[in-house]
């Protein structure tokens, strides 16, 4: 009886704290608890959202309808779908982007692969000044890039977002670089080496050699640069001008949805449901991006040991 009682207590011991506590039962509840509570804290926007972008305007002011709407009225969605012009604003905002991202991925890439493989003068002060740039709040230096884009006549033009990208002082274009060039450190010299005795110059072990094997780095700065360009409203805004991206399109939503249902109009005021409606279709494609690359990303990530890991 007294070894049965000693070997249940070791297993129910082993159980709840395991071999090395992290594989026991109580080690895996509380993470598993922490994960819950931090995934409803950045889920529970996305989910008021959706929620309430379903409501009609009898939801809306019934204190008593929280999270289950009476009726699913889609009828705000066919409205948020009208004032965004969704099918053009789209494109048109994915083509502006991509041409953004493609820009800063390969101005970083090329950058970053400079500073991880060349010794030259003051090469820990550019490095340094570069890393500055992205210190700096772009309030800083408002006034200087205005005067300078209205003397090159690029105010109010996408070529004022597109220009800096493919120099290589884009928007983010620091942390991009830096990836760059951490990943490319990882990298053992001895392929370069291999390469130039075989009579390949700088460029060609760049592109035939360093930049293949770059594939998960060039993954998440396109995936960042992509999502911060996407989302980046007042640097667009005051330098590009115009709606050009569905977010500042939203940005505009009020005057664009007056403009279509002109106040007076019956049924068609608007309401907050409205609003959240186009505030979801905005973030829609993003949450697509992020579902089909979530694989490519996490891996990339890993590799590129951006975590400081």
């Amino acid at each position: 009886m007294k070894a049965k009682k000693i070997f249940n207590k070791n297993k129910i011991r082993h159980f709840l704290f395991g071999m090395h506590f992290n594989d026991g039962f109580l080690f895996k509840a509380i993470i598993y608890l922490l994960l819950i509570a931090f995934s409803y804290i950045y889920l529970y926007p996305l989910l008021f959202m959706v929620v309430n972008s379903l409501k009609n305007i009898d939801d809306l002011i019934d204190p008593g309808v929280n999270w289950v709407p009476k009726t699913l009225y889609f009828d705000n969605y066919q409205r948020a779908f009208k004032v965004l012009e969704l099918p053009r604003a789209f494109f048109s905002s994915t083509w502006y982007v991509v041409k953004v991202s493609v820009l800063s991925t390969a101005t970083s890439a090329l950058v970053g692969y400079g500073f991880a493989r060349f010794r030259f003068p003051l090469k820990k002060l550019l490095f340094a000044l570069m890393l500055a740039t992205f210190i700096l709040p772009p309030q800083v230096t408002m006034v200087s890039i205005i005067l300078i884009f209205r003397k090159l006549g690029l105010m109010s033009k996408q070529a004022a977002i597109m220009l800096p990208a493919f120099l290589g002082q884009g928007f983010n274009s620091a942390i991009y670089i830096l990836i760059f060039h951490q990943f490319f450190r990882t990298i053992p010299k001895v392929l370069d080496e291999s390469a130039q005795l075989d009579g390949a110059g700088p460029f060609r072990v760049f592109r035939s050699i360093s930049l293949p094997l770059a594939r998960p780095a060039i993954i998440i700065v396109f995936l960042f640069s992509f999502v911060w360009t996407w989302n980046e409203t007042f640097v667009t805004g005051l330098y590009a001008g115009g709606a050009i991206t569905l977010p500042l399109k939203l940005m505009a939503f009020a005057n664009s949805y007056a403009a279509l249902f002109p106040p007076g109009t019956p049924g068609a005021e608007l309401n907050e449901a409205i609003k959240l409606a186009g505030n979801v279709l905005t973030v829609l494609p993003l949450l697509v991006i992020y579902f089909i690359f979530q694989k490519w990303f996490t891996e990339s990530i890993d590799r590129t040991g951006i975590t400081g890991e």
